[in-house]
C-alpha cells in the first residue's frame, strides 16, 4: 500500500476553545482523506490554529432546538464519506487504531457493521491510567445508520448543545478495533471539575424525571445500566475503580481519578436531593410566617 494512501474516512472533530490541543489533535488525524472541525464559535485562536493545519472548519451556532452538535454534523456537513470519525479536541487515534481503521477500510470489513466502539486512553492529571475505570466511545460510525436520537432533554441543564452521556442508536452489529483513542486534556483541573459540575446537573436533572431517565438508559451501556442504582454509589465507584480495578496502581493519579469521579458522583445524589425539596417553580409557600419590618425602627437604626 501507498505510504500516501488516504484512509477513506471522514474525521469531525467538535470543538470550543481547545487552541491547547487542538494542533496536536490534527497532526494525528493527518492519514485520513477529510478532517473537518466543527467550533461552536471559540474566542481563542481554535479555528486560525485548525486553518494553518490544513483542517476544514465550520463555524457552528446551535438554535436550542434538535438536532444536537454531533447528529447536525450527520444531517449538515458536506462528508465525503459514510464512515464518520468523531473525536474531541482533547483526544487523538493511537498509531495502532489508525492502522485498524485503514486496514478495516482497505479489505471492506469496515462495512460489516454500522459503527464500532473504541476504548479510551484516558490520561488525568498528566498521566495515562492503566487501570480503574474505563472508558468506551461509540465514535466511529457509519452516518447513514447511526442516530443520535431526539429524547427530550432541550430543558435539562448542563449539556447545552453536545448530545448527553449515551450511546447513539445503530442499523446494524457495532464492532470492536485494536488500537486506542487517546484522551488527554490540556486544562487544569478546575475545567474537569467546573465541566462535571456542568454534567451532573443534567444527571440530577434526568434521575429526576423518571420517563427520559428510562430512554437514555437504554442507549447507554449494560455496566452503566447495571450500575445505576446502586447503594452508596460514590463510595461503590471508589472501591470500584480504585480497588477492584486496581487503580492504585496508577499511583496518585489513580486514586485522585477516582476520588473525583466519585465525588462527581456524590454532586449528582446532592442536586437530585435538593430538587426534591424544592417547591415548583412560581410557587408560594402560604405556611411560611412572613417577616414583618418595622420601617421606622429601621430607619431610625441606620441613621
Amino acid at each position: 500500500m501507498r505510504s500516501d494512501f488516504k484512509i477513506p474516512v471522514s474525521v469531525v472533530i467538535p470543538t470550543k476553545n481547545e487552541e491547547a490541543g487542538i494542533l496536536e489533535c490534527l497532526a494525528s488525524v493527518k492519514a485520513f482523506e477529510q478532517v473537518i472541525v466543527v467550533d461552536s464559535e471559540s474566542p481563542d485562536r481554535t479555528q486560525p490554529l485548525s486553518r494553518s493545519a490544513g483542517a476544514e472548519v465550520v463555524n457552528y451556532h446551535w438554535d436550542g432546538a434538535y438536532p444536537k452538535k454531533k447528529q447536525w454534523c450527520l444531517d449538515n456537513l458536506d462528508l465525503r464519506h459514510d464512515w464518520v470519525l468523531f473525536i474531541d479536541g482533547d483526544e487523538r487515534p493511537s498509531a495502532a487504531l489508525v492502522s485498524a481503521i485503514r486496514e478495516a477500510a482497505r479489505t471492506g470489513k469496515i462495512d460489516e457493521f454500522g459503527a464500532f466502539d473504541l476504548d479510551l486512553d484516558y490520561h488525568f492529571l498528566g498521566r495515562p491510567l492503566r487501570h480503574g475505570h474505563q472508558v468506551v466511545k461509540r465514535a466511529l460510525v457509519h452516518r447513514r445508520r447511526t442516530v443520535f436520537p431526539e429524547l427530550g432533554d432541550l430543558g435539562a441543564p448542563g449539556m447545552g448543545e453536545q448530545e448527553g452521556h449515551y450511546q447513539p442508536t445503530v442499523d446494524g452489529a457495532v464492532g470492536r478495533l485494536p488500537g486506542r483513542l487517546v484522551h488527554d486534556d490540556p486544562d487544569p483541573f478546575a475545567t474537569w471539575v467546573a465541566r462535571h459540575n456542568r454534567y451532573s446537573d443534567w444527571e440530577a436533572y434526568l434521575q429526576e424525571h423518571p420517563q427520559l431517565a428510562h430512554q437514555i438508559q437504554r442507549l447507554r451501556s449494560s455496566r452503566a445500566r447495571r450500575y445505576r442504582d446502586t447503594p452508596f454509589k460514590p463510595l461503590a465507584f471508589f472501591l470500584y475503580s480504585y480497588v477492584l480495578r486496581r487503580g492504585f496502581l496508577d499511583g496518585a493519579a489513580g486514586f485522585h481519578y477516582a476520588v473525583a469521579h466519585s465525588f462527581y458522583f456524590w454532586m449528582i445524589s446532592v442536586k437530585r436531593r435538593e430538587a426534591r425539596n424544592l417547591p415548583p417553580a412560581g410557587t408560594i409557600d402560604v405556611d411560611a410566617t412572613p417577616r414583618v419590618i418595622d420601617v421606622d425602627r429601621f430607619t431610625k437604626e441606620v441613621k
